[in-house]
């Protein structure tokens, strides 16, 4: 079972690596990899290039922002509701049960997070939660609402708003949704393996984060949200923190036209051990 959903990973100079590429190859979900076009060679020696986006431009200084804008309208030219963004260093997806973090084999979880999404109609975005962020042995509620979404995003299309500045794009998308009053959701039940920041050469760790970028992007943050954002020490480097309470009162609202079903569909997931 795969997802409705178009999905597209965002990658540049990550060829060799290609780590959400092969998870994606590992349980059979299919995916486009949007790529500069300077590098198209590098990556058709190693995807099938029917697989293969290549972008207008390169090279613009501006992170991943024009590149996330294409998908953006390439997702709406071809008639999805939502699409799917992918960071290019997501190692494994899995699922979170009976405290068990469980990789999956299949596009099953995504089906899944999709039919729950469209059951509400003021989801603006939606995502799954990072491996390390969800404990396996504390009580977790099956997902998070009105909070951040990062790096394994769905989208709503007709959203008026896009991808801007250079830093912290995800968390400034997530603010600006829950302040015009909509809703994100945060999946802890399904989760993704990222590599953290910083720690893999491409992408955007030359062109954003060297030198005191860690510094500029969480003020870049709290420049656009002062109400919300400050600036902190905390992991041995700078970080913004968000008060997400100030959204509290954003309430999901159930689509019309969703129909209930009385039986419990578990997608086709079991527990099998390998």
């Amino acid at each position: 079972m795969n997802p409705k959903y178009p999905i597209y990973i965002i990658s540049k100079g990550r060829w060799e690596s290609r780590l959400t590429s092969k998870a994606l190859e590992k349980i059979k979900v299919p995916y486009r990899i949007i790529i500069e076009p300077q590098e198209y060679d590098n990556y058709a020696d190693v995807i099938n290039k029917k697989k293969i986006l290549v972008l207008p431009f390169s090279n613009l200084g501006q992170g991943s922002i024009p590149a996330r804008n294409w998908v953006w309208e390439h997702s709406i030219k071809r008639g999805t509701k939502r699409h799917w963004i992918l960071d290019d260093n997501i190692s494994l997806f899995a699922r979170l049960n009976n405290n068990l973090k469980v990789p999956v084999n299949s596009g099953n979880m995504f089906k899944c997070a999709e039919d729950f999404i469209d059951r509400y109609k003021n989801i603006a975005i939606s995502g799954f939660n990072y491996w390390m962020f969800a404990p396996r042995k504390q009580k977790v509620r099956p997902f998070t609402l009105n909070t951040r979404i990062y790096s394994c995003i769905l989208i709503k299309n007709n959203l008026h708003i896009r991808w801007r500045g250079r830093y912290n794009e995800d968390t400034d998308l997530s603010i600006r949704v829950l302040k015009s009053g909509l809703c994100t959701l945060l999946f802890n039940a399904f989760l993704c393996y990222k590599i953290t920041t910083m720690t893999m050469k491409g992408g955007n760790t030359d062109e954003l984060y060297k030198d005191d970028g860690r510094l500029k992007m969480a003020k870049s943050l709290m420049y656009q949200h002062p109400d919300i954002v400050t600036v902190v020490w905390k992991w041995n480097r700078w970080q913004h923190q968000v008060d997400y309470s100030k959204f509290k009162n954003n309430t999901l609202l159930r689509n019309n036209t969703y129909k209930e079903k009385k039986c419990i569909n578990n997608y086709g997931m079991e527990l099998v051990r390998i």
